[in-house]
Parts: C-alpha cells; sequence; structure tokens
C-alpha cells in the first residue's frame, strides 16, 4: 500500500470550509489545521473562530493560529509536524519559504478564479465586477508571492447575469474541493506536469474595504447592477437616501432611458426606478442601516413622496 502523504491544511474564511470537509472526508486527513487568530464580529464585538477552525474542532482536528507566520515559533511549530503536502485555501498570509520547503511534494493552492485572471484577495468580486462571462477555480503550487505559482489544473464555470459574490463564491468553493481530489493523486505520482503562468495576461483582483461598496450613480446602470452583485453579502453595496443609509440589495437594468440626475428617482413600483450616468436602474430590494431587508413596494411604503428624491451621490 503506498505511503498517504501527512496533509497540512492552511484556510480561514467560508469558502476555505468545502476543501477542507473534502480532506476530513478523504484519504487524505489533515494533521493540523493552520488559520487566522479568532476574531471578534458582529454587534456583540464577541470572539469568534474562523470557519475552519471551528470544523476542526469538530473532527477533533488540532488548529494553530499564528497571528504572523513568519515569526519564528510559528515556523519551528509546523516544522515539526513535518507534512508532507500542503494545502492552502484563503488562509489570508503569504506562506514563508522556510515552511513552503517544507514537504517533500509541496503546498497546493485552491484559488477562485483562472489565473492568471484576478490574482490577489478578491477574485470573485472582480470577475462580477468587470463583467466576465466565465471564471473557475485554479490548483495551483504556491511560490512566496501572491498567486504566481504553476498552475497544476483549472476548470471553468459560467457566470450567470443574476450570480452575486456570495452564491458564487459557495460554488467555487464546491468546485474547488472536488478539483482538489481529483488532482492529488496524479499529483504526488508525479503525472502532472505544471504550467507557468504567463505574466503578460496577468490581472489583480484589489482587497475589498468597507468603502468599495459605495455606489456611485454617474456611472452606468449595468456597472452599477454589476457592482451590487459583486459586493453581495460584504460590503453591501451602499447609497445614502436624504439622512439615511440605505443598502441596494438587488436591482436589473431598465430599458428605459432618462436625463435626470443621477441617483434621481423616476418612479415607483414594483422597483424604484433610478436614474443613472448612463441609463436607468431598477431597484427591487433594499435596506435601511439596522432594518430588515425590504422588497422596493414594502420600502415605499414606509417612505413619503421617493419621486424626486435623489440616491446620495458619491460627493454628497
Amino acid at each position: 500500500m503506498p505511503h498517504l502523504p501527512r496533509v497540512l491544511f492552511y484556510g480561514s474564511p467560508d469558502f476555505a470550509v468545502p476543501t477542507l470537509q473534502a480532506l476530513i472526508d478523504s484519504e487524505y486527513r489533515p494533521i493540523a489545521v493552520v488559520t487566522q487568530p479568532d476574531a471578534r464580529a458582529g454587534r456583540g464585538r464577541t470572539l469568534r473562530p474562523p470557519p475552519t477552525k471551528a470544523l476542526a474542532a469538530e473532527h477533533g482536528i488540532p488548529a494553530i493560529q499564528p497571528v504572523r507566520l513568519r515569526e519564528r515559533a510559528a515556523v519551528a511549530q509546523i516544522a515539526s509536524l513535518k507534512p508532507d503536502l500542503q494545502i492552502v485555501a484563503a488562509y489570508g498570509q503569504l506562506i514563508p519559504k522556510e515552511i513552503l520547503d517544507l514537504p517533500s511534494h509541496g503546498s497546493l493552492n485552491v484559488h477562485a478564479s483562472l489565473l492568471p485572471r484576478w490574482r490577489g484577495a478578491s477574485p470573485v468580486q472582480a470577475a462580477i465586477l468587470h463583467g466576465d462571462a466565465e471564471t473557475g477555480v485554479t490548483i495551483m503550487l504556491v511560490d512566496e508571492t501572491e498567486d504566481t505559482g504553476d498552475i497544476v489544473r483549472q476548470q471553468s464555470t459560467q457566470i450567470p447575469a443574476t450570480e452575486t459574490a456570495e452564491s458564487l463564491s459557495s460554488r467555487l468553493a464546491s468546485i474547488g474541493a472536488a478539483l482538489l481530489l481529483e488532482t492529488i493523486p496524479a499529483w504526488i505520482d508525479g503525472s502532472i506536469t505544471p504550467l507557468r503562468q504567463d505574466s503578460s495576461l496577468a490581472t489583480r483582483a484589489r482587497r475589498v474595504t468597507k468603502q468599495h461598496g459605495r455606489i456611485d450613480w454617474s456611472q452606468s446602470a449595468e456597472q452599477i447592477e454589476r457592482h451590487i452583485r459583486a459586493y453581495t453579502p460584504w460590503p453591501g453595496a451602499m447609497t445614502t437616501l436624504g439622512s439615511e443609509s440605505v443598502r441596494i440589495a438587488q436591482a436589473v437594468v431598465s430599458d428605459a432611458t432618462s436625463n435626470a440626475t443621477p441617483g434621481s428617482i423616476l418612479a415607483v413600483d414594483d422597483a424604484i426606478e433610478t436614474a443613472t450616468g448612463i441609463g436607468t436602474l431598477r431597484v427591487t430590494r433594499l435596506q435601511r442601516a439596522g432594518k430588515r431587508e425590504l422588497s422596493a413596494a414594502e420600502f415605499a411604503r414606509g417612505a413619503r413622496d421617493l419621486i424626486g428624491q435623489r440616491f446620495g451621490a458619491p460627493d454628497d
């Protein structure tokens, strides 16, 4: 019987959970999980573990949570585990050379794009925001820089016109988990030859911050609609209405045109027809700060004289 590798898993958020679960359910059960430290979240700012730590605990797998992976103590702790293969899925830190040099079978990363397109921290959001027709998952070799390693295997998928970052990320996480399990045996027996990335084709997905959610109504209706889907659920597509902060949860591009100031509310029925820089947008679901999400009709019943009001502009 061939020797099974000692697998060490690195990952933190929800995207990493399907890959970790797939490994746990397979013959490549990790010896430990390296993940980010617990963080405060929610209104109560309670300390919460990363999703991968919670899953590891359910299966009796120890978790390692270094603040900085480059620290000498963290390197020594990981070296003591003697991993043969490292698997990475949205860990959140660059892995230093001292750790990458440990496993005889190297380190494989599950990345949510068709590299070299959308290297970086937010490939799912970038693909939707830029109107890509397809994206996918890349299994790649990890190197010392971000998402530049050789490609081991890829699988593509179409991006439907209604896809949000939340739904696409969930789909890609499942695709990536299955693709990884298909890849590991061939990778270990040496039957896969990795391909070098063509850096001339590379694009970079910037790290998303809360400020990126703010809607610029001077953009076209198509751009704003993609913005809404790209930033759902986080940080949310945000705007203002008067003094209130409002999250736009769903919208569709209208066939109508308008010369009104971008952000102006033109009509209200089962949607809130809103002028943009090019074309109009029918806002169908939205949410006031601290309130529940509402349909446009429900929202309109709780507001007075919406027609003629204006959703906030970037300089307001």
